[in-house]
């Protein structure tokens, strides 16, 4: 008879080292696997249920160390690591590829009429803000007049910022027309954000020891949790929206182009989904960077704390 598996197994970190290359990229892999978004709902209950009987230290019968990581990253792939609801599907990680590489790759293609400006940038702004929404750090609610604020906001910025790069790059190269997606994107990215999850950066992000405790909420942790997906947004992005106008500006010159000019859209959104795949959240902070109040409370309870944790969102 096979021994139970050990309820020692730390499922709260990546099951490879991160402190190498081929673990980290094994994990983004696992955690970005767009055939997560194909599971059933039973398929997520049910490593739902064996996740939340192993941390209370119940093995399922005849469970192996494999199907124990496996639930963990579908449970990882579905469920708010907060607050442990159920993700919107188009919101979750394992979407991001290829979400990003269509809508992308249909901004990068259709950019140069104000009709498809419009309609590209609208497209991927309703994306980003479901995006946003579900992968807001902790268990902050937000409204509905703060959802429409933010929305609208990043909408207007994305196609104001294309349609001015448009007119001013009419008269020069068509190279350089090729990047306003990009910068739409960025400029949408440092509206959309900060305002979609504001009510962190006014009442802060739960904050946690390194043995998941809650130790309180951080305005500070939330500055910082969200500068840096402001960052790693326009990060990610770059790879997919700066590599492939090289490429296109090439390629259209070609014959094969010239000859089946239908096939510039499917061309650009696989060099996307390519680049996205090859380009691509949990954060620590020193107790001395955290505000005073916070730090003297975390102090006064839990002296032995140096550093603390939070989920800055996607």
């Amino acid at each position: 008879m096979a021994a139970e598996l050990s309820t020692s197994i730390n499922i709260k970190e990546p099951r490879w080292d991160q402190s190498k290359f081929v673990g980290r990229a094994k994990h983004f892999f696992t955690v970005t696997d767009p055939r997560n978004i194909l599971l059933t709902n039973e398929q997520l209950s049910h490593a739902h249920d064996i996740i939340t009987d192993y941390r209370k230290g119940i093995v399922s019968p005849g469970l192996t160390e494999d199907e124990l990581w496996r639930a963990k990253y579908v449970f990882d792939s579905a469920f708010h690591p907060d607050t442990g609801e159920k993700m919107i599907l188009i919101g979750r990680m394992s979407a991001q590829v290829p979400m990003n590489m269509t809508i992308t790759g249909c901004m990068m293609t259709f950019y140069k009429t104000t009709p498809a400006v419009l309609f590209w940038q609208w497209i991927n702004q309703s994306f980003n803000a479901i995006v946003n929404y579900t992968n807001r750090s902790g268990d902050a609610p937000i409204t509905v007049s703060q959802l429409g604020t933010a929305y609208v906001s990043a909408t207007t910025g994305a196609v104001a910022t294309a349609l001015g790069l448009n007119a001013l790059t009419k008269h020069i190269s068509p190279l350089i027309g090729r990047f306003v997606p990009f910068a739409a994107v960025a400029a949408a990215n440092c509206i959309n954000i900060p305002l979609m999850r504001q009510r962190e950066l006014q009442h802060g992000i739960p904050i946690t020891d390194e043995n998941d405790n809650r130790l309180g909420e951080s305005t500070k942790a939330a500055q910082q949790a969200i500068s840096q997906v402001v960052v790693s947004r326009i990060l990610m992005a770059s790879p997919g929206m700066a590599i492939p106008p090289f490429l296109m500006n090439h390629l259209e010159k070609k014959a094969f182009l010239k000859r089946f000019p239908w096939m510039s859209a499917p061309i650009q959104v696989s060099l996307v989904g390519f680049c996205l795949v090859f380009a691509t959240p949990l954060l620590d902070v020193k107790l001395c960077r955290l505000e005073p109040e916070l730090r003297d409370k975390i102090q006064a309870s839990h002296p032995g704390v140096e550093r603390v944790y939070f989920n800055k969102g996607l």
